[in-house]
């Protein structure tokens, strides 16, 4: 499940849609292409007919190796054009030119041109709204203070899909959030190789299962010396990854209320083996619901009916994956374990830039509004 935001880019507007992903920091769109490697996908962009559109040249600052805040890798193309790579931990990739274009939400409310990539050859048909703490991110270049979104409850019936909110500047259902900061890393952390400097890291605490506190001491949940076991929102991630520490503990559990129904040798996408496929009202009643455990008592409750995933064929996971398996050296709570809670990032804005902001982890329960 990906989070599909639809936005106005260009003058005039272009309706595009992005996966909204808080784990990046490049926003970028599907465009034409004179010469395309394969079809463009049927809602791609197309620069020609935006007079606000304007390329980014190989002497750009941002096309040079090593940018400090801006780690993708850049080149310049046989058309003395910024040309960028880029392969998510997923597997999915794009690559393309970087672009300057604004997003037009009205005829007076507007972005300045924004840098953001313009795909020719994408692994996805939709492009990436990258929301991270980067100063390339969507967030930072529009000067958007905050921003929050809710994720809508999957729909168990086929071929529904359900529609979530998503607001740019104040969330008017803020009243009854609850706030905790994120954590802060010096300059020698930022460096780091196993951390993510521009993460939204949240100082996890623990998880419980049923009633039962697993035994996994916080500090698996922080960053240590290599920069391993920081624990960030993404919603571009679909299920949570855990790194071994957790992910034993909460498998020695799930084995112990439901042991005898796991799906034999099967590992689910090559990260979860928390897998069934017996009747999952039935799984979920042994297991009970979990709780992931944050500072002043802040918690992230997972009823027991969005416990276990459906992912095809009879088979139900719990939407936990191992973080090794990924690729990863961290915890990532992904979209799957956010739905119907709405998340809230604020940016604290000062003249050189930002300090680092505070995330509503939990939000009330109500219908989808109007985004």
């Amino acid at each position: 499940m990906a989070l599909i935001v639809s936005l106005p880019i260009g003058t005039p507007p272009q309706t595009q849609q992005m996966v909204l992903d808080t784990g990046s920091q490049l926003s970028w769109i599907q465009c034409h292409n004179k010469t395309p490697k394969k079809p463009p996908p049927t809602m791609a962009f197309d620069p020609s007919l935006s007079s606000s559109f304007s390329v980014l040249p190989c002497t750009h600052p941002l096309c040079k190796p090593r940018i400090p805040d801006f780690t993708l890798p850049t080149s310049c193309d046989q058309n003395r054009l910024c040309h960028y790579s880029y392969f998510y931990a997923d597997g999915t990739y794009a690559e393309g030119s970087l672009v300057r274009e604004k997003f037009t939400f009205s005829s007076s409310q507007s972005t300045p041109p924004l840098i953001l990539g313009c795909a020719q050859d994408a692994s996805n048909d939709k492009g990436i709204l990258g929301m991270n703490l980067g100063r390339r991110s969507f967030a930072a270049q529009a000067k958007i203070s905050k921003f929050s979104y809710c994720v809508p409850t999957r729909q168990s019936q086929a071929g529904l899909s359900s529609t979530g909110s998503f607001y740019l500047g104040e969330n008017p259902n803020s009243g009854g959030f609850q706030y905790i900061s994120l954590l802060t890393f010096t300059q020698s952390q930022t460096t780091l190789p196993n951390l993510d400097a521009l993460a939204y890291s949240v100082p996890m605490q623990g998880i419980r299962i049923g009633n039962m506190r697993l035994n996994i001491p916080a500090s698996v949940f922080r960053p240590d010396r290599s920069g391993s076991g920081q624990t960030m929102i993404d919603s571009g991630s679909e299920f949570t990854y855990l790194v071994d520490e957790a992910y034993n503990k909460v498998r020695e559990e799930i084995v112990r209320h439901a042991g005898p129904k796991l799906k034999k040798n099967y590992v689910y996408g090559g990260v979860s083996d928390m897998c069934f496929d017996g009747n999952p009202t039935e799984i979920v009643r042994l297991i009970g619901s979990m709780v992931l455990e944050f500072e002043k008592g802040v918690e992230i409750v997972i009823d027991k009916e969005r416990v276990l995933a459906d992912v095809g064929g009879g088979v139900h996971c719990v939407g936990i994956g191992r973080s090794e398996m990924l690729g990863a050296a961290s915890n990532i709570i992904g979209n799957f374990h956010q739905q119907n809670l709405w998340w809230s990032l604020i940016w604290l804005i000062v003249e050189w830039g930002w300090v680092r902001p505070t995330v509503a982890d939990r939000c009330e329960e109500e219908a989808a509004a109007d985004p």
